[in-house]
């Protein structure tokens, strides 16, 4: 079935118009403004759920001359990952209230939450690229808002810098990417996205031939990457749990990480080729060890849970990166079961942390005792994610190590099964981080661990809720797979397939790997001690191998490069201004006339008179004589010479309406140039000093300058000159014919400044008049003696 236009569009729009109202909502309902949020959440998920099954696009114009829409897609990973994003939101938002009781700034956080989710269901339905670009940097903006919550603790500001910076450095990254598939698809301004993935074979072959392929892939990599938290830049991503833990639920589990996943998946049928593969399976193993890896070195609940979400991040970007179907239904299925069972993690994480006050791991343990349906929901969702069979992170890891195994045979030699070898390695540490977790409830009471209170029921129901899906997949895969799994995955590949969906009963290499990753964890885990201080005193002993030391470092050195920049830039003399401002502008266009090829075909002809020839010869000297004048007098005088000579020259070139023009403006620049130096005090009429006074330096950057500016303008004339059309454009012949019988003029020049663009003329006469009455203004008063 087609989508409904007005209910794809209400969707993604309801979140935006409620985040406008959230401050009103919060005068009239107080921390109940969460049970709202939940309310919209929910009417977007029950919106999309209708949506279930149909496919096509709906589109409103936006930028009509652009060829950009508010184009939306509708599919199964569409509405997957949609619905998992605006469930996620319902539950948050009932988890809120009560953890986020007696805190300042609520209003500011529900109308961030819904925002991010409005923007997090735009990035899920576009279909155009430039729609798809701007809701991707809503998700950053909103994240940034929810990331520094708590604005007087210097760590919050810190993570929410750190996380804006590198996720929307990313984007832009990505928009260039974007900007390259847009070229390729025959014409610079079409952004369709879901025309290109129709149709992907012509966009491939158009970027090989222009050798731009590698680029466009390399850019989104970048873009995806980023947000996805892929190694090296996967850094941001713990220090963002700083956070609120509901916000760590939502953004840092179940949605803004896994918007570069979700790119990933709906962009592989476009890029698909042995780069793609290489690029982004070897991407997302290396993230899924080292991470893994970096989750046993933590010392904090969150801080675990963080870099295990970037270690199943890494996961799925692997699944998407392989060519092999397994791969495909690797990174959607595991979408969803991780979104289920960390989303839970991270909302009893803040469960412990509220009741136990406290996060860290060395100092929590047994709380089974006090918290025994918390640890019953541990149980079920800290097995997924170790990916135990029959738990529903099983199914998922299983069709990723097929993947790794399928790839491995088709690379000669030894060096293939480096795939399933790091999927297993990672996979050890995977059962480590989730054992040590599951320890928290399990494990020993340290003697240190006060009272731990039972939580306000309210904080169950959202964990509980999470539980109960993940042991429903658990025990019914298929239910899942037929139901939203396998029509995302038949968005993502080119060749539908039937996915499997039971617990394997024969051997296979991927049970193999599986029984081995499982056991080899679980006979490491009495040895985790040393494993864990050896990790973590890695980065300690080693600063530069902790990707924060390179974050820090870079950001250090912008700073004092700013600081250094600004002290010669900023020195308060208007002859250093004039020198960077005149430099930059200077720079810029050149390099953009260069970048754009306005160069090569401009041909430099110059033809004038003997009359004009002599009078530009005058100006010449002239321009010569006021850097020579010994006062301001003088060196305002002789300027002025120069415009009355061009006034000469639009005489001499029968334009004697803008030589009118140049001389009533050259007269008026003089008279207020002569005003000004009258009331500059005597001692400020100094001589110009002679050449062997003034620093060669500083005369040599002046000539600099003055050849760069005068070679700019110069340039610039030619090439937009020679930019004009052959023959009359559409416009010029409107006004050539309308000149006579619409504004009663023979000189089309003065019948367009004076009507077809009347308004523009008289605002600029206006803003001439105000700056003379302003400069009038300031005289007057400065010669009476009061303060301006």
């Amino acid at each position: 079935m087609s989508p409904e236009p007005v209910v794809v569009f209400a969707a993604v729009s309801l979140p935006f118009v409620a985040a406008l109202l959230m401050p009103l909502a919060f005068r009239l309902l107080g921390e109940r403004t969460g049970y709202l949020a939940a309310g919209v959440s929910l009417l977007c998920f029950a919106l999309l759920a209708t949506q279930h099954g149909a496919e096509g696009v709906v589109s409103l114009a936006w930028i009509p001359s652009l060829g950009i829409s508010l184009r939306f897609a509708v599919d199964g990973w569409a509405v997957l990952f949609a619905l998992v994003a605006s469930g996620m939101g319902v539950l948050v938002s009932i988890y809120s209230p009560a953890y986020l009781h007696g805190e300042s700034g609520l209003a500011r956080y529900y109308a961030a939450l819904v925002a991010f989710l409005g923007s997090i269901l735009g990035v899920a339905l576009a279909a155009d690229l430039i729609a798809l670009f701007v809701f991707w940097e809503l998700t950053s903006l909103c994240s940034f808002v929810l990331i520094g919550f708590h604005t007087e603790d210097d760590s919050s500001r810190y993570a929410a810098r750190m996380s804006m910076l590198v996720t929307v450095g990313g984007g832009l990254f990505m928009l260039a990417g974007f900007l390259l598939l847009a070229q390729a698809a025959g014409d610079p301004a079409s952004f369709d996205l879901a025309a290109m993935l129709a149709e992907p074979g012509p966009v491939r072959d158009s970027l090989r031939e222009a050798g731009l392929f590698v680029p466009a892939l390399a850019l989104i990599a970048v873009g995806a990457a980023t947000k996805s938290a892929q190694v090296p830049v996967h850094f941001w991503l713990p220090s963002a749990m700083a956070a609120p833990t509901p916000v760590s639920a939502f953004l840092h589990s179940a949605t803004m990480v896994k918007v570069g996943v979700y790119l990933l998946g709906r962009l592989r049928p476009l890029l698909e080729s042995p780069e793609w593969s290489l690029l982004f399976s070897a991407l997302g193993l290396a993230t899924m060890l080292v991470c893994a890896m970096l989750a046993v070195a933590s010392t904090d609940v969150k801080e675990l849970l963080a870099y295990s979400t970037a270690s199943h991040l890494g996961l799925m970007v692997a699944g998407f990166g392989f060519a092999s179907g397994y791969g495909a239904e690797a990174g959607v299925f595991h979408l969803l079961n991780h979104a289920l069972f960390k989303a839970a993690l991270f909302l009893i994480a803040g469960i412990v942390a509220h009741e136990a006050g406290t996060r860290e791991l060395a100092e929590l343990g047994g709380l089974r005792h006090e918290l025994p349906f918390t640890a019953v929901i541990t149980a079920v969702v800290a097995l997924s994610m170790a990916g135990i069979p029959p738990f529903s992170g099983f199914y998922s890891k299983e069709l990723l190590f097929n993947a790794t195994v399928e790839a491995a045979g088709q690379i000669p030699g030894a060096i293939g099964w480096l795939y399933p070898a790091v999927a297993v390695l990672a996979s050890v540490f995977t059962v480590l981080y989730s054992v040590r977790f599951l320890a928290l409830f399990f494990g020993s009471r340290p003697d240190g661990l006060g009272h731990v209170t039972r939580p306000a029921p309210i904080l169950l129901v959202s964990p509980a809720i999470l539980g109960a899906l993940t042991a429903v997949i658990s025990i019914s895969p298929g239910l899942a797979i037929e139901t939203v799994v396998q029509p995302a995955v038949d968005a993502t590949v080119t060749e539908p397939r039937e996915m499997p969906h039971v617990i394997p009963t024969s051997y296979s290499p991927a049970v193999g790997m599986s029984a081995l990753a499982i056991g080899l964890g679980l006979a490491a885990y009495p040895f985790y001690g040393p494993l864990h201080r050896g990790i973590g005193g890695l980065s300690a002993a080693i600063p530069p191998v902790a990707a924060t030391w390179w974050y820090d470092a870079a950001i250090d050195g912008l700073e004092r490069a700013g600081r250094g920049l600004a002290a010669r830039v900023q020195n308060g003399l208007l002859r250093t201004y004039a020198t960077w401002t005149l430099g930059a502008t200077c720079a810029i266009a050149l390099a953009g006339f260069a970048a754009a090829g306005a160069l090569s075909g401009t041909m430099v002809e110059l033809e004038a008179s003997i009359p004009i020839a002599l009078v530009a010869a005058v100006a010449v000297v002239a321009a010569v004589a006021v850097v020579r004048s010994p006062s301001h007098v003088v060196g305002v005088l002789t300027l002025s010479i120069v415009g009355f000579m061009l006034a000469i020259v639009y005489i001499l070139a029968s334009a004697p309406d803008l030589a009118l023009t140049q001389l009533v403006v050259e007269t008026l620049v003089l008279l207020v140039f002569l005003l000004v130096i009258e009331e500059i005090p005597e001692s400020a009429e100094l001589p110009v000093p002679e050449f062997s006074e003034m620093a060669l330096g500083r005369v040599g950057r002046d000539a600099v300058l003055s050849l760069a500016v005068g070679a700019t303008a110069f340039v610039t004339v030619l090439v937009t000159t020679d930019a004009r059309p052959e023959g009359a454009s559409e416009i010029a012949r409107y006004y050539a014919e309308q000149a006579v019988p619409e504004g009663g003029g023979t000189n089309i020049v003065n019948v367009v400044l004076v009507d077809f663009r009347a308004f523009d003329t008289m605002g600029e006469l206006v803003v001439v008049a105000v700056a003379a009455i302003s400069v009038l203004t300031l005289l007057v008063m400065r010669g009476r003696g009061e303060d301006a």
